[in-house]
């Protein structure tokens, strides 16, 4: 008889994790079953492969850092370099868990699965979401069907891309959508089925490496090897020096979280503009939930030297771009990544 397909689930905390007092208040902790607790809780498990667990921290995902993410894509390319393991599973709070999907997108070097689940509701309450999404990431993680198909997050029933999910609604079980092109497929207690593949570079595809970025001696907190990149959040009357405060504390990159289509307004556009001729890369994205972000549409882009997000939300386009800036680019060349990825 065949051997079940190894799967290494590996734990960072999160709402899968957390515990309350009862099971019927909304107050909880995140992050206080380790990996041991959670893969004990779901009954069948072992049938769909064989698992252990690892923990890489346990913390609620509000609190992830690129520490952690490079920790962990580490690791991750250490396991599916080995022969034995099929896949590997994440668990993850839900708050920032497109962000390290997409960064581990973008830095597994292996065509084998690396599922990232999660929960709404925490490990105590009640009617939990948390076991029955590991089970189905374990599932979809022994699945050779998974194979080559990016990192990919299961929640809810639904198999989502890294490119394209994001977080809807703080506390409905539905909250993961993948609202521009649509889920990759369901599973429906282990069952999988399959209705597109990605369609973007990802894993082992991309371009990107973590080879010389050094951890050691490297508050908990942040990454110095990895540049500074700011979010700014545009909106009416948005004040144009909030430019000059993130260049003034060391940002190489800024994503304007524009109005529409990327839009801000005259007095954020010009100074933009200026910072860009200046070497800082600026990126139009968008704080609408779907749709692109256009090239030359109501700005004009290559006259200002801007890039254009496309695709990708603020949170998503500033991990792109902080990857991006690990070595000298112009900015046509980012604005093709942005194209690629």
């Amino acid at each position: 008889m065949k051997p079940l397909p190894k799967v290494i689930i590996l734990a960072t905390g999160g709402t899968i994790a957390g515990s309350a007092p009862s099971s019927t208040q909304p107050g909880y902790t995140s992050g206080k079953i380790d990996v041991e607790g959670m893969i004990q809780a779901v009954p069948n498990l072992d049938k769909l492969a064989r698992v252990a667990g690892e923990q890489i921290s346990n913390v609620g995902s509000q609190d992830m850092s690129f520490r952690i993410m490079i920790t962990l894509a580490r690791r991750i390319n250490d396991l599916l370099s080995k022969e034995e393991i099929h896949g590997v599973v994440v668990t993850h709070g839900t708050d920032t868990m497109e962000e390290t999907a997409f960064f581990l997108n973008l830095t597994i070097n292996s065509i084998k699965p690396v599922v990232m689940t999660g929960a709404m509701r925490p490990f105590t309450a009640l009617s939990a979401d948390g076991p029955l999404n590991l089970y189905n990431a374990v599932a979809v993680a022994a699945d050779p069907k998974s194979c080559g198909k990016g990192v990919l997050v299961v929640m809810n029933d639904r198999i989502h891309g890294a490119h394209s999910l994001t977080k809807t609604n703080t506390t409905s079980v539905e909250t993961f959508l993948s609202p521009i092109n649509g889920i990759m497929g369901t599973v429906i207690y282990g069952s999988i089925q399959y209705y597109r593949g990605p369609f973007r570079h990802h894993t082992h595809l991309s371009e990107f490496s973590l080879e010389g970025i050094a951890l050691e001696g490297i508050a908990p907190t942040g990454v110095t090897d990895l540049p500074r990149v700011d979010i700014i959040y545009a909106c009416a009357d948005m004040p144009p020096d909030l430019i000059d405060c993130s260049v003034k504390n060391g940002a190489k990159g800024i994503v304007i979280a524009g109005d529409g289509n990327g839009n801000m307004n005259e007095g954020t556009l010009k100074n933009a503009a200026q910072m860009a001729k200046k070497g800082i890369f600026i990126v139009r994205s968008s704080r609408v939930p779907t749709g692109t972000v256009g090239r030359n549409v109501e700005v004009d882009d290559d006259a200002n030297q801007f890039i254009v997000s496309d695709e990708l939300n603020p949170a998503k386009a500033r991990i792109l771009l902080m990857l991006a800036l690990l070595h000298e680019r112009s900015f046509q060349e980012v604005q093709t990544l942005f194209y690629t990825y």
